[in-house]
């Protein structure tokens, strides 16, 4: 669905992306990680047409992203920090988004309006919304057309538990109709019953790409954010420690 060719970006001194290529396809959760700077928020922001590479291609439904920006229909997007009229009221941005959209009524999907209970403040102005809320209200957003695509910053950044819950029962809803999903998080716990595939960047470049089955037999690790840590160490394993794992996640039980 998205094909990434050999992209670069450089702004002035920071190489953020160094010859960036990539494939996601339909029914993968793939979750973009690294540290801060790494580049990810630019490749998202390429995907999006909101930045411009300085050299490469990419496609989205084998269609060039070269100033058309018709093909963000598909996409939902949940930015990290979502910016929005300060006085609108949140009911007001919902009717202004749908009229843009001219989407009929029944195909919309408000179903994280309707768990996050946004109907009973839609008079409330943007302004006066805490960071979880406003959380709440980007998240309704980026699945309210039902797209093919989703792209989630930070998705669960700032939410309270019970609606963090509630994001990620959606995404693996989403994730079942074989959407693909592409998702940042610095909290890899979150991503551990979602995830399929694994991207890892590093001072903008990509270090790898990986199936999360490919990953745990490699670091004998079924916590991503402990395979993670330990491939990234260099740290090398037995084969009987790795059989053991994959016995223990087939069993569904901790190894000893």
């Amino acid at each position: 669905m998205i094909r990434i060719e050999h992209i670069s970006k450089r702004f002035k001194k920071l190489q953020a992306l160094n010859n960036i290529s990539a494939r996601f396809d339909r029914g993968q959760v793939i979750s973009l990680i690294g540290p801060n700077s790494s580049g990810k928020t630019t490749l998202i922001k390429s995907i999006l047409g909101m930045i411009k590479p300085n050299s490469g291609k990419i496609f989205v439904e084998e269609q060039l992203i070269d100033g058309d920006p018709s093909y963000r229909r598909d996409i939902g997007y949940m930015p990290q920090i979502g910016r929005y009229p300060d006085n609108m009221k949140i009911g007001q941005l919902f009717k202004m988004l749908q009229h843009i959209r001219n989407m009929d009524e029944s195909k919309l999907d408000k179903s994280l309006i309707h768990q996050f209970g946004l109907e009973k403040i839609f008079e409330k102005p943007m302004r006066t919304l805490s960071g979880g809320t406003r959380q709440k209200v980007s998240a309704a957003i980026a699945f309210l057309f039902n797209p093919s695509i989703l792209i989630l910053d930070e998705p669960t950044a700032g939410l309270d538990p019970l609606a963090a819950e509630i994001l990620k029962e959606k995404i693996l809803e989403e994730k079942k109709k074989n959407k693909l999903i592409l998702i940042t998080s610095h909290i890899l716990s979150d991503l551990d019953d979602l995830t399929t595939h694994v991207m890892y960047m590093q001072e903008g470049k990509m270090q790898f790409f990986k199936d999360i089955e490919t990953l745990q037999e490699e670091t004998g690790e079924l916590r991503l954010g402990k395979a993670i840590a330990r491939i990234m160490k260099g740290e090398q394993f037995s084969n009987d420690w790795i059989g053991k794992m994959i016995q223990a996640k087939k069993n569904d039980k901790k190894p000893l």
